[in-house]
Order: structure tokens, then C-alpha cells, then sequence
């Protein structure tokens, strides 16, 4: 529908943001409350969602990659987080020095993790014709005492399964560099049930070599499973995840560097974050900003905490924009769609949204969702003296000239 850049962020600012004749907001929302949707967003993914995000990946490809150095005792937390910081450095390197080159790093890794997946999915298929087939039949069932259904724990579960399947609407953050905006639908379309499929095969080949204690307790699960079946070319499985990885890692950090970036063009984040580099082309202060964040969050090194925490705050946005897109439907009626979709879907997203975000407070409240909450609400202290009164400083103008001359 908006051929910008930005992603959620652009819709959120379209449907609450803009309050002229030309461009009316849902009930004509005050001027103060507007933008508040879409600078909160871009706040929150600024601050924490995409720098967690590099974070969790980054630990991830440390531990694949060092898992072989490391088979018999765990992996020494200096050298764990070293490696980290190590990819981070060099993912946002690669993103602010040029694009095409980014978008290649991408397009190799991507083909690496298929490669992997592909080796274990065709193991699983020879496992299952020779009949293995007893985890998988048995399941989970010896857990049944110990496993929760309650709606709490039904979220959480889901949060940590829908992680693996988070990006899906990365490239929507990058549209205005896409030669064709209409091969976006068609790379969800197909890339979307395409992971899936993939992802469904490498769990039942999982299952036909490892128990489901051995994949509870495994931390790196395909090294464990090429160490049971690919023998002495078990190596070749941790190089060919962590490449994965990677490259997951290249293209958060390549649509991280977007969402300030618009932001700042709109004036709702410094004016430093909108610059982009005069020779490369590529918005290196908004990159530099995330891999900085990104180090920062990789001291903690709670993988599963990061998860959680990036989980509850994506699906808070995840249910306004998909109100921004019900509320467009009656705002602007003639509005050129190329592609529309059944209203009923962007409801039953905002539905499953709603229970995502509400089932882990009400049934089993922590306060790691109060400090969450509270730290995205802590953007209407930036917000309300810098983007709506325009609080000015000439220190920003300094910091504005000197990133000049540096980018």
C-alpha cells in the first residue's frame, strides 16, 4: 500500500500521524497524540528490538561457530562474547560500507543455511526409511506431567517458536530500494510457507536421531545431531549454521539502519540518524548506532530473556500497526492498493496480537513486561520536549556538522 520505506513505522505515522485536510487521521487525533504511535515504534526498535535482535544472533553464531573447538565442556563466556562482538563489528562494517555488497554477504549466506538444512532434511528422509521413527512416534509423551497449558505458557511458547520465523517483513523496511516494490509481496508469498516447509523437515530429521532430552538439553541442536549421524563430517553442520546465522545477522543490521533513518527524515529521531554517506549511499550513522546497541546488549548474555522481551515488545507493535491498517480502510477508501487483502486478516493478526501480549500478564504476571511496557512509554519523555515542543540544543548542531564531516 505505502511504497516507503520504514515498514510499520510508515503505516502508523500514515494512519495516526498526519492530521491535514489532504490527509485526515482517524477521528482527527489531537496533534500532540498522532505521531506518538509511529515514534514509539521507532523508538522501541531503535533502542532495543534490532539491537537485541543482533545480539541474540550474534551469541548464536558464536556458539555454533566455537561449538567443534569446544566438544566436551562448555564455551568460556569471554570468548563466547568476543566472537559476538567480533560479527557485530563486521556485519555493520559491511552495511555501511556499501549496499551491494551487504546485499551479496546476504544472498551467500542464504544459500549456506539452505545448504544445511537441506543435508539434514535429507538425513531425516534416510533415517525415516530405515525406520527410525521412535522419537518421533513417542513424542513428548513421557513430559505430559510436566508440560504447561496454561495460556501463559501457550504465549511464551510461542514467542520463542515464532522467533525463528521473525524477518519475514524485514524487506517491507527497505521498499523505496526495491527496483520493483510489487516482488515484495511475492518474496512473502513464497519465502514464508518456503522456510516453513524447511523448518518443519529439520525438526522431524531432528527427531529421528535425538531424543527429546537430548534436544531439550543440547545448546547448539544441529551439532548434536551431526555429530550423531554425519561422523567424522560432523564439522561441516556448525560451519554451514553459523554462516546461517550470519547472514541473518547482515540482514537485521541492513533494515536496522532504515527504521531511524525514515525516522529522523520525519523529524521524530536526530537529524544525524537521516544522514546517508555521500560516496556509499548507505545511512552509516543509523547502522553505527544499532552495532553500538547491539555490543551493549550482548553483556548480559540471556539469550532467553532477549527473546522474551523482543517477542512481547514486537507483538505490541505487530497489534497497532495492523489497527493502522484497518483504520486506513475507512480513512483513505481511495488510496491505491496494488495488493489488498481480506480485512479480516489484519483482525485476526490484531485477535492472536492481543492474546499474545495479555496471556503472559494476566495469567502468570512478571515484572520483566512492566519494565518492557515502561521503557517504551519512557520515549514520551524524548518525545514530548524534542519532537512535539522542538526543543533545541547547539550541542546538536556540533554533533550534526561534526557527523557530517565524518560520514
Amino acid at each position: 500500500m505505502l511504497p516507503l520505506s520504514g515498514g510499520d513505522y510508515s503505516y502508523l505515522h500514515e494512519a495516526y500521524g498526519k492530521n491535514t485536510k489532504k490527509h485526515k487521521t482517524f477521528g482527527n487525533i489531537p496533534a500532540f497524540l498522532g505521531p506518538i504511535p509511529s515514534f514509539l515504534f521507532a523508538w522501541t526498535l531503535t533502542f532495543v528490538m534490532k539491537p537485541s535482535a543482533l545480539a541474540i544472533m550474534s551469541m548464536s553464531f558464536a556458539t555454533y561457530a566455537l561449538a567443534p573447538f569446544y566438544p566436551d565442556c562448555g564455551i568460556p563466556d569471554v570468548v563466547l562474547k568476543l566472537t559476538a562482538a567480533a560479527v557485530i563489528l563486521v556485519v555493520s562494517g559491511v552495511n555501511s560500507y556499501s549496499v551491494k555488497y551487504a546485499v551479496r554477504v546476504q544472498s551467500f549466506f542464504t544459500y549456506a543455511k539452505v545448504i544445511a538444512l537441506i543435508i539434514i532434511i535429507v538425513g531425516g528422509i534416510v533415517n525415516l526409511a530405515n525406520g527410525k521413527t521412535e522419537y518421533l512416534v513417542n513424542g513428548f509423551e513421557k513430559f505430559d506431567d510436566e508440560i504447561e497449558t496454561s495460556f501463559s505458557s501457550i504465549a511464551l511458547a510461542i514467542y520463542s517458536g515464532m522467533w525463528a520465523y521473525d524477518g519475514w517483513n524485514n524487506l517491507n523496511l527497505a521498499t523505496e530500494e526495491l527496483k520493483h516494490p510489487r516482488h515484495l509481496v511475492i518474496a512473502v508469498l513464497v519465502g514464508v510457507p518456503f522456510v516453513t516447509i524447511l523448518y518443519i523437515l529439520t525438526n522431524i530429521a531432528y527427531f529421528t536421531v535425538m531424543s527429546p532430552e537430548e534436544v531439550l538439553a543440547s545448546d547448539a541442536v544441529a551439532v548434536t545431531w551431526a555429530d550423531a549421524m554425519l561422523g567424522v563430517m560432523a564439522w561441516c553442520i556448525p560451519i554451514f549454521v553459523a554462516a546461517s546465522v550470519f547472514g541473518a545477522a547482515n540482514g537485521s543490521v541492513f533494515t536496522a539502519g532504515r527504521i531511524s533513518h525514515v525516522a529522523a527524515r520525519n523529524g521524530r529521531m536526530p537529524e544525524l540518524l537521516s544522514f546517508i554517506h555521500a560516496r556509499r549511499y548507505t545511512p552509516s550513522p543509523a547502522i553505527i548506532l544499532n552495532g553500538f546497541l547491539g555490543l551493549l546488549m550482548i553483556i548480559p548474555s540471556n539469550i532467553e530473556g532477549l527473546i522474551d522481551f523482543f517477542s512481547f515488545t514486537g507483538w505490541m507493535f505487530y497489534a497497532s500497526t495492523m489497527t493502522a491498517l484497518i483504520v486506513m480502510r475507512w480513512t483513505r477508501p481511495n488510496f491505491k492498493r496494488p495488493i489488498k487483502v481480506p480485512i479480516v486478516l489484519p483482525i485476526l493478526v490484531f485477535i492472536i496480537a492481543i492474546y499474545l501480549l495479555f496471556a503472559p500478564i494476566v495469567e502468570n504476571p512478571q515484572i520483566e513486561y512492566l519494565f518492557a511496557v515502561m521503557f517504551v512509554l519512557a520515549g514520551l519523555l524524548m518525545y514530548t520536549p524534542f519532537v512535539y515542543y522542538s526543543v533545541h540544543f547547539d550541542a546538536s548542531d556540533k554533533l550534526t556538522i561534526l557527523g557530517q564531516l565524518f560520514f
